[in-house]
């Protein structure tokens, strides 16, 4: 994101930001073996070995931005002394505070350096100006081989990043952006679709791994756009290589539990067919015991199913599936223990799959633009109240039950609420250029990974 979008979104989205928690992991657990920083790799610049104790080992060179900071997990070889040259990109003042008090701080545009003594076990860090760590700025300094364990290196305001029990992996491959733009309607009336299903390693998070299981390759499974009437007949393959026996349950269907949706295992397929008599947003899911467990590790999608007449023409159209990951260790499926518990505490909320990928990726649409989104609440166990900060719903169809434009006494809608397994369409416009954050307005989440932005125009509401 560029320096101006970065700078934008702090005014637009302060308050969501600061008021949202962030999940971090300071226990180990990797993908594959972290490689020991050199001189070229970013936030680590090693020098020879010292020759008297105390001698500077090398430099770890952080990035803050408006809010967090780049790179948030470092590895050095070994414990010691460590310059730290801290560059503030953002708008507003930033500060690294480490668990022994070591504190830089920098202005915004400005460079800050200091020195910090690495121990065997590492060292968090966060900064320490009110509400930031809360809204994500933390990160960690980890020794080859040992864990990060800083304890409270949030002062009096941000305390240390909470707990998890996985630990981001440096050496992660970067995540797969989802493209967002809803599919066109499919043609004709008789529709024959292949469905493979995949077991495959997913980045869900920068620096987080999953083995998840999908429908097609993807998190969420490819969005099927359909019309009321119309006969879909779904090859389901489950092949060979798979590890695991699984199935299909489309909520748009009227079958038989102990028919269609039954569990094939490697090897063998399915035919489930089916006719779309009612319109909606639909979820389908892997019904395959324990059904949560495949759920909760990825094999969930959309259809949309239109009226038979069809929707009216808008200028941008997008599908975002909100789902939870709850982290099982790095290169592993999710944990069904934490998806398990009655009190659902997911690691990251997330749409279309990855951690904030819209907030790197903006999704571009036209100033005065008319905007459709087909929203999906996955689950397993979260609720989700879409809101477009800056915008006002005009037209929502939740479950069938709709508010249209133009409606006597002008009603709008700030919110669109969605339990597990719920979809539903919104409709607005954007007034003016500018950054419009999307986000599950439970701002516990927002901060884990459920926020992505609309840009109109160029993004710059002064220019």
């Amino acid at each position: 994101m560029s320096q101006s979008l970065r700078r934008t979104l702090v005014a637009v989205i302060a308050t969501t930001a600061l008021l949202s928690g962030c999940a971090q992991a300071p226990a180990p657990g990797w993908t594959f073996p972290p490689a020991s920083p050199g001189v070229d790799e970013p936030g680590s610049s090693l020098a020879p070995d010292p020759a008297e104790p105390g001698a500077v080992l090398g430099t770890l060179e952080i990035e803050s931005f408006d809010l967090g900071f780049n790179p948030a997990a470092i590895t050095v070889e070994r414990a010691g002394t460590y310059e730290v040259v801290l560059t503030n990109t953002g708008s507003i003042i930033h500060d690294i505070t480490f668990a022994d008090g070591t504190v830089i701080e920098a202005d915004g545009g400005e460079t800050a350096r200091g020195t910090v003594t690495v121990p065997a076990g590492g060292i968090a860090f966060v900064c320490n100006i009110p509400g930031h760590a809360d809204a994500g700025m933390t990160g960690s300094v980890t020794v080859h081989g040992e864990t990060a364990n800083g304890g409270n290196a949030g002062g009096d305001h941000g305390g240390p990043p909470p707990a998890t029990d996985v630990q981001p992996d440096p050496n992660a491959p970067a995540y797969t952006l989802f493209d967002a733009a809803a599919p066109p309607l499919l043609a004709g009336a008789v529709h024959e679709i292949d469905l493979v299903i995949e077991e495959k390693l997913m980045t869900v998070a920068p620096g987080f791994v999953q083995a998840v299981w999908t429908f097609g390759g993807s998190v969420p499974g490819p969005v099927i756009r359909v019309k009321v009437g119309d006969t879909i007949r779904l090859r389901l393959v489950n092949p060979p290589s798979a590890q695991l026996p699984h199935s299909i349950d489309f909520h748009s269907s009227q079958v038989a539990w102990n028919d269609e949706m039954a569990s094939i295992n490697p090897g063998e397929e399915l035919i489930y067919e089916w006719t779309a008599d009612y319109a909606g947003v639909w979820m389908y899911h892997c019904g395959t015991a324990p059904a949560l467990h495949h759920i909760a590790n990825g094999m969930f999608g959309m259809v949309i199913v239109e009226p038979a007449e069809g929707l009216p023409d808008v200028d941008h159209e997008f599908a975002l599936v909100q789902s939870e990951w709850y982290l099982g260790a790095q290169g592993q499926p999710a944990s069904l223990a934490k998806a398990s518990s009655g009190a659902p505490a997911p690691d990251f909320v997330v749409f279309n799959g990855v951690a904030n990928q819209y907030l790197d990726n903006p999704l571009q649409v036209d100033t005065g633009a008319r905007v459709r989104a087909f929203v999906l609440d996955a689950g397993p166990s979260i609720d989700s109240s879409f809101h477009v900060v800056g915008t006002i719903f005009d037209t929502v169809i939740r479950e069938g039950v709709a508010l249209a434009r133009g409606n006597p006494g002008n009603w709008g809608s700030q919110a669109m609420d969605l339990s597990p397994a719920q979809g539903g369409i919104v409709e607005f416009t954007t007034a003016e250029d500018g950054l419009y954050p999307f986000v599950t307005h439970a701002f516990n989440f927002v901060g884990r990974g459920a926020l992505g932005l609309f840009q109109a125009g160029d993004g710059d509401p002064l220019d």
